[in-house]
């Protein structure tokens, strides 16, 4: 993502730095400086929780986590209030981890899942932090911000470019021409830009295979991989993980499919030793 964000915060700067005299540098530093307020622990609690939408635990949805959470950091031999859980309201079944320090879970899942099968989504997730894979994951989402930004002012001009075409361009010849050339200019850079997310959700997504079933394995060594393959279980109940078909649903899948995961896992139990 990096050449794309650098080009990203150019076109950003451009029209500042056509009006004053600041220095592209300084938007290039400021930009680097935002970067390591996402792994402080409060900047994540105070702002990327709003961002995503979460908020804390109700005090029956507290009840039911902590003791749960307790013993997965007791197991890894961690501090209590290290990582934080927060409920994301929605209806799927779901968790994840984010940040340095966040592990969010829905608030159906703590609603639907037995206790020893929240346990195991948790214990999961934590594994997540433990090894170090929100960080890349962080990071890609820092870096894509600009670019994300840009694509969609790319799309939204261009949609606005052909709007006004299909209105005013069939009175006048020199608007038609205008809104024409204007599609056809912006239309290449959106499609740059766009081109740059969906290569990096796709390697992120591949590499992110593997995190998954590190992850999953993780949870095996500390205790809880019964847990987690009775909770994947459920969600291949649910129909929420089919199975990908080509290889394009298999780039576009974030995740490994539930029954991959359940077979690995239980291969793991059986033979701890690999």
């Amino acid at each position: 993502m990096l050449p794309f964000t650098v080009f990203s915060l150019f076109l950003i700067w451009l029209p500042l730095g056509l009006l004053t005299n600041f220095p592209y540098v300084w938007m290039l530093l400021g930009f680097a400086a935002t970067g390591p307020l996402l792994f402080i622990r409060r900047f994540q609690v105070l702002v990327l929780t709003p961002v995503l939408g979460a908020r804390r635990p109700t005090v029956s949805e507290e009840a039911a986590i902590a003791p749960l959470w307790r013993e997965i950091v007791m197991t890894g031999h961690l501090k209590p209030d290290h990582y934080v859980v927060r409920i994301l309201p929605s209806d799927e079944l779901n968790a994840f981890a984010c940040g340095g320090h966040l592990v969010v879970v829905t608030s159906f899942a703590v609603e639907e899942l037995s206790t020893p099968e929240l346990q195991g989504v948790l214990a999961h997730e934590l594994s997540h932090h433990l090894g170090l894979h929100t960080v890349a994951i962080t990071i890609g989402h820092w870096l894509s911000m600009p670019v994300v930004v840009l694509a969609r002012i790319g799309v939204y001009l261009e949609h606005v470019a052909i709007a006004a075409q299909q209105s005013y361009g069939r009175d006048s010849a020199p608007i038609d021409a205008i809104t024409k050339a204007a599609a056809i200019a912006i239309r290449p850079l959106s499609w740059i830009f766009t081109a740059g997310i969906r290569a990096s959700a796709a390697l992120s997504n591949l590499v992110g295979h593997q995190s998954e079933f590190d992850a999953d394995q993780r949870a095996v060594r500390m205790g809880f991989g019964r847990e987690l393959a009775s909770a994947l279980r459920r969600v291949l109940a649910t129909g929420q993980s089919p199975r990908p078909v080509g290889w394009r649903e298999r780039i576009d899948a974030s995740h490994p499919p539930a029954r991959t995961r359940v077979a690995r896992i239980e291969a793991l139990l059986r033979h701890p030793a690999r």
